[in-house]
């Protein structure tokens, strides 16, 4: 089954949210209406910022647990190396 791990932010240089799922459009919809309560809601982490796809969620995962592991400006460069203008991309998935 496909998964991505994805990253969501309130702003360009903003709050981060990592995570990984099986249906990315769904999950940024939920993200962006509020649905879930927690980190995301609380701190308005609204736009997908990057994204990779996995043909397995298991690779996902793995993927998901060493970019949490990274510091901040990792994660940065990561956002910037593939959307430098922090562009929402719900649209594109």
């Amino acid at each position: 089954m496909p998964a991505h791990v994805y990253m969501m932010a309130n702003k360009k240089n903003g709050t981060i949210y990592l995570g990984v799922t099986t249906n990315l459009r769904d999950r940024v919809y939920k993200h962006k209406e509020k649905i879930y309560e927690g980190f995301t809601q609380k701190y308005d982490v609204t736009n997908l910022v990057w994204a990779e796809e996995f043909c397995d969620v298991r690779d996902a995962i793995v993927r998901e647990k060493q970019i949490k592991k990274w510091n901040r400006q990792w994660k940065i460069n990561l956002i910037v190396a593939n959307n430098p203008e922090w562009n929402d991309l719900y649209e594109t998935v």
